[in-house]
């Protein structure tokens, strides 16, 4: 298992993490690719990243369906509304692969979504099955 470790610098922030996952699926003819993160304040995410309005719009939405300050859980450490959205969002997607490339359309990206930031360590656990 392939595992990408790095930082993030804002509280709310989405990370086009596509490119570090395209390396660990070169050379693999036919497969799937399981992109997960293990925090419960984060997740993982494929949509367009093309226009950086979408991941503002993205952010947006997620902070008006989901306010920050009005949960149980922050009366212990104050980011209830980061772990509602990460639930919702989800830890992990899987990716086809054929001839050595993620199967991912035209304008999508692998995003890693930072909802509880900015944090020194995040990790996203990569795992490429082949199938042939």
């Amino acid at each position: 298992m392939n595992v990408l470790t790095f930082s993030t610098k804002e509280k709310y922030e989405l990370i086009d993490i596509t490119k570090d996952i395209e390396k660990f699926v070169e050379g693999v003819k036919e497969g799937v690719c399981i992109v997960y993160t293990p925090h419960a304040t984060a997740g993982i995410v494929i949509n367009e990243n093309w226009d950086d309005s979408v991941r503002k719009d993205f952010i947006n939405l997620l902070n008006k369906l989901i306010p920050e300050g009005k949960w149980e859980h922050d009366k212990i450490d104050n980011n209830g509304a980061a772990h509602l959205k990460s639930a919702i969002i989800g830890p992990s997607e899987v990716i086809p692969i054929k001839d050595g490339k993620l199967q991912l359309g035209r304008w999508q990206s692998i995003m890693f979504c930072e909802f509880d930031g900015p944090r020194h360590e995040r990790k996203v656990y990569v795992k490429v099955i082949k199938c042939t």
